[in-house]
């Protein structure tokens, strides 16, 4: 059983929220900016959203890889004090007019452009480096380079519609490529070190604050994706034509009436058991070097799967199939002994995967805008919580408070006032009023996305859930960060026991 989570306060925010004069948050001055915010708050944990590289969609949780970080978060300015880029290079770009949102299109299209001088420019002085960071990284690191190389080379096309030699990674094929495309793939591997270079050095320094960083684990690979080129046998994939016979998903829900349909291929969990779940070991040694705990996204995935035939349009029609349960993480425990874990254990949840969080004392999670289902006897409810838990004011896949707030009816905000004792307050008060209830539950870890920090609305919500199109797209700027603030938020946390000093 894991060691429990000390009593603390924790934030989330995406790196690619974050505010930068590029477009999209990166890993530069204003991440070491934010550190400072969470120091000075007395916040002891930063909660992130997946560091992939993301695809069609944006999605954090649709990578091309699961080991490789997004080439977007390479910090432009870093670049140019290591001397890889002038700043006449970044003049009269256009990285987006709008500060409060990402331009997607804008970012893939200039992005690797500005990479590849960077590239150019760093031939002769770290070659050295590199080939260091090549052999540490092997076991992942070359097969995602070759499958960007060959993706950008046939014009990003999935990479089960490649020639068939090199969709079904023939050596010969594959051999024949890298000799052709050396230049192309050395520079993938530029970007990846660039990438883990810069977030070792923002990590350690948010360490040195005595600050944690929480990861995000997605439970499955995406289909277009290295992860599912390289391991098409631990997947439930065709051998064949390497088309999904079964992909993952969630039921109809209030959320959704079709239910979730990800697309994502699901595992081959008798198959993994074989090899000990040798992918999975890798991913999570990778995982842990790169954050200091994680959380175990869709964490009833690991009991049993919601398993969709592939070509279903809607999710109605699944069926749940039983998963690596307790072998696997008996496994993965004894693997990575000292480890903390967060099941993300929302939606319904059935008494065997409480039991299977509960066998190893993964903390669950509270979403208080789950709570008010009009009985007054929700789990979400602040009375129900265990001390073993995170209570979130919201997450990425939810309206942010005060957005939720403003959804509700005049019966459902009723049952909120009388919960929380908000007839006499302001109606803008009542976000704080929520978030200090939070802060005072018996929850050992509160979480609050920094939106509700800032009493945003939904004009600042990162995803629905279900969508494509105008999602994770959010971004702070840099006047939203007052001066009252982190005083607030330490106060706030002294008095309920979350200060961390």
């Amino acid at each position: 059983m894991q060691e429990r989570l000390k009593r603390s306060n924790g934030v989330l925010m995406p790196i690619f929220s974050l505010p930068s004069p590029y477009g999209i948050g990166t890993f530069g001055k204003a991440a070491y900016e934010f550190v400072d915010f969470l120091s000075e708050a007395s916040i002891k944990y930063w909660q992130i959203l997946p560091l992939g590289q993301t695809s069609y969609g944006d999605s954090p949780y649709q990578a091309f890889s699961s080991f490789a970080g997004n080439p977007y978060f390479v910090d432009l300015d870093i670049l140019i004090e290591d001397g890889l880029l002038e700043k006449d290079d970044l003049e009269n770009i256009n990285f987006g007019d709008n500060e409060r949102y990402i331009d997607y299109a804008i970012q893939y299209n200039i992005r690797y452009r500005i990479l590849k001088k960077a590239f150019e420019n760093s031939k002769g002085k770290l070659d050295e480096k590199i080939s260091e960071f090549r052999k540490k990284e092997s076991f992942w690191l070359e097969d995602y380079a070759l499958f960007m190389a060959i993706k950008h080379d046939k014009l990003d096309v999935n990479w089960v519609e490649w020639d068939e030699d090199l969709r079904d990674r023939n050596p010969d094929a594959l051999n024949e490529f890298k000799e052709e495309h050396k230049e192309d793939i050395d520079f993938y591997v530029f970007i990846q070190y660039q990438f883990f270079s810069q977030w070792q050095k923002l990590k350690s320094y948010t360490n040195r604050h005595n600050i944690e960083i929480i990861g995000d684990l997605p439970i499955y690979v995406a289909y277009d994706s290295c992860d599912a080129w390289v391991n098409a046998d631990i997947l439930k994939i065709n051998p064949k034509t390497k088309e999904a016979i079964i992909v993952g998903g969630a039921p109809p829900d209030a959320y959704s009436e079709d239910g979730q349909l990800w697309g994502n291929p699901v595992y081959d969990w008798e198959k993994m058991k074989e090899d000990s779940y040798s992918f999975w070991q890798k991913r999570l040694e990778m995982s842990l070097r790169t954050y200091d705990l994680l959380r175990l996204d869709h964490f009833r995935g690991f009991e049993k799967y919601y398993a969709i035939p592939a070509t279903d349009e809607n999710a109605k029609f699944g069926k749940w199939e039983p998963a690596g349960g307790y072998d696997f993480f008996d496994y993965i425990l004894k693997k990575f002994p000292d480890k903390q874990f967060i099941a993300e254990d929302l939606g319904y949840i059935t008494k065997e995967v409480d039991a299977l969080k509960n066998h190893y004392g993964f903390p669950g999670m509270n979403v208080i805008q789950f709570a008010f289902d009009g009985t007054f006897n929700s789990n979400y409810l602040p009375h129900k919580y265990e001390k073993n838990s995170v209570v979130y004011s919201s997450t990425h896949d939810s309206s942010t408070l005060k957005g939720w707030l403003e959804s509700l009816d005049d019966e459902e905000l009723s049952l909120v006032e009388k919960y929380f004792g908000l007839k006499n307050l302001e109606k803008e008060d009542y976000v704080w009023e929520i978030i200090r209830s939070l802060m005072a539950s018996v929850s050992d870890l509160a979480i609050f996305q920094i939106q509700d920090f800032f009493e945003m609305g939904d004009q600042a919500k990162i995803n629905t859930p279900s969508t494509l199109g105008d999602n994770w797209k959010w971004r702070a700027k840099k006047e939203d960060f007052t001066d009252s603030l982190p005083i607030k938020i330490k106060e706030m946390s002294r008095l309920y026991g979350r200060y961390n000093g």
